[in-house]
């Protein structure tokens, strides 16, 4: 179905198993409201998800020797995810990424939005979809197990117009894919930006060890630039002959300090957006290919979505304790999230956010892991 999953020449597949779902209690909100985790289990992989923030707590995947480890960032108990919640693992919403200034203007009218990253507004505003107790509305077994969530925005919650239906899907298949489908749909016109903030480090998140020595590929020739407060300048500039030139494989370490660009101090490393197309596809394509060359895991993300903002961990201070027991610090995981570009409903040149009713607005995204052979 999509050209660019193809078997890798020096891979080795998952082992097969059996997939199944089932859930269980994880916690209590303040306010009473149960927390429910759903767990996937499909293709040597283990998924765990929860209804708060419909966030991905765990994933555990293979290395070369078939041992597993989770691979994502994030906490152990509920409390964690209340007290520094850090976006781990998160499907972010109403609009991901950043709003210069919290303000746009939608057929003729403008609109505030809460500016809670300086002077911007950012995923989503102080209480976006991933601080939003999601409802579970179908839990499916069978080739491929998944649990599809449910959250409804009323209208003007956190400055946005419309009334937004959002829905994500996580499935596990036998071949050691995780699927994440967001959609959503409005009663009047919108603005729609939905990804999942996951922090991965395929050596594990348990193990020590940063994402520095991860080798990373972004099949993109141009990206945003930003400026001192991480909006887009409008610029979309060529990666070649840049640190952003990840056409070919290329170790995240390897120009992470490359002071010579102003771009590298700006973001205290990458967290840029890179341009892949110049709308959302009918398909999804490879929005990027990651690898630990220690474990062997691989892990190929690809997205309908145009943009991929790539995210080196840059602000991990080392005040979140995590599931292992590590205080996770800056580069210790890494994040890829597919969506529109940054401030697009500000630079029209970047494309369109906009939903009407009666459409539906779909990010597809798909994690496609394998072990590559020494």
């Amino acid at each position: 179905m999509r050209a660019w999953i193809t078997a890798l020449a020096c891979a080795c597949a998952l082992p097969a198993v059996a997939g199944e779902a089932r859930t269980a209690p994880f916690g209590t909100l303040p306010d009473g409201r149960a927390v429910e985790e759903v767990t996937l289990s499909n293709g040597g992989l283990t998924a765990r998800v929860l209804t708060w923030g419909a966030l991905l707590r765990t994933l555990d995947v293979p290395d070369r020797a078939g041992t597993p480890a989770d691979v994502v960032l994030g906490y152990a108990d509920l409390a964690g995810y209340l007290k520094a919640p850090n976006y781990f693992g998160v499907s972010v919403g109403r609009y991901a990424n950043r709003i210069r200034d919290g303000r746009f203007r939608l057929d003729g009218k403008d609109y505030a939005l809460a500016r809670n990253d300086g002077p911007n507004a950012l995923h989503g505003g102080r209480e976006g979809f991933d601080k939003r107790l999601w409802t579970i509305a179908g839990v499916e077994q069978g080739a491929a197990p998944s649990v599809t969530l449910r959250y409804v925005s009323p209208d003007g919650e956190e400055g946005y117009p419309g009334t937004l239906t959002a829905s994500v899907t996580y499935a596990l298949d036998a071949a050691g894919t995780l699927t994440v489908d967001y959609r959503a749909t409005t009663d009047k016109p919108t603005i729609v930006n939905l990804t999942n903030h996951s922090f991965f480090n395929l050596a594990g998140e348990g193990s020590g060890r940063t994402i520095l020595d991860h080798v990373l590929t972004i099949p993109a020739e141009r990206y945003t630039p930003v400026d001192a407060t991480l909006i887009p300048t409008g610029e979309i500039a060529p990666v070649a002959g840049t640190p952003f030139d990840f056409r070919k494989p290329e170790p995240i370490g390897a120009r992470i300090r490359d002071g010579r660009d102003p771009q590298i101090p700006r973001g205290r490393g990458y967290d840029h957006n890179f341009v892949l197309t110049n709308a959302p596809t009918a398909d999804a394509h490879l929005v990027a290919r990651v690898e630990d060359p220690a474990s062997g895991r691989v892990m190929e993300v690809a997205s309908n979505q145009p943009g991929v903002q790539f995210y080196a961990g840059n602000f991990l201070d080392a005040t979140a304790v995590g599931k292992s027991g590590l205080s996770y610090r800056q580069s210790d995981a890494l994040a890829l999230e597919p969506q529109v570009f940054p401030d697009t409903p500000n630079q029209p040149a970047f494309g369109t956010a906009r939903l009407d009713p009666g459409a539906t607005y779909r990010n597809l995204i798909t994690y496609r892991f394998s072990a590559a052979a020494r």
